[in-house]
């Protein structure tokens, strides 16, 4: 993951849903997140809630896509639909130009969108088993 891209001011990632408290809002921008990497039918979705262990982000979103050319296209559903939904812009994105691997970093959640060698190989559900997981189905709902 060579490629790194500065996105967003502080102005940019103000947060829109202010009836939410702020782990409600986090979740509800997690789920949008996976709702997106859904629509582009990305693989094996996980949301792991980080937020009590890792200063990092309150949600990991983790993804698998088949092919370099699905890991970029979920890569940029997500962008675009957080845009839309949220007026938020990742604050980084790494490993575009690879295409194996693609971190979407939104401070309060962050995306890892993989082929399913990298995902076997760095298995990040067993590094942070310890977490809350929440498995995402593709019917559009979460289940706990």
């Amino acid at each position: 993951m060579s490629d790194y891209s500065q996105l967003n001011s502080s102005s940019q990632s103000i947060k829109v849903r202010s009836s939410l408290d702020d782990s409600e809002a986090n979740q509800e921008l997690a789920l949008t997140i996976a709702e997106a990497a859904s629509d582009r039918k990305g693989g094996e979705i996980v949301i792991l809630n980080v937020s009590e262990i890792s200063y990092l982000a309150d949600y990991f979103v983790l993804v698998t896509g088949y092919s370099k050319a699905q890991v970029r296209a979920i890569a940029g559903a997500i962008d675009d639909t957080v845009e839309q939904e949220w007026q938020r812009r990742p604050l980084r994105i790494e490993g575009q130009a690879e295409g194996n691997w693609v971190l979407l970093d939104y401070g309060d959640a962050i995306v890892h969108i993989m082929m399913p060698k990298e995902r076997e190989f760095y298995n990040l559900e067993a590094f942070w088993s310890h977490t809350e997981r929440l498995e995402f189905s593709a019917d559009g709902g979460n289940e706990e």
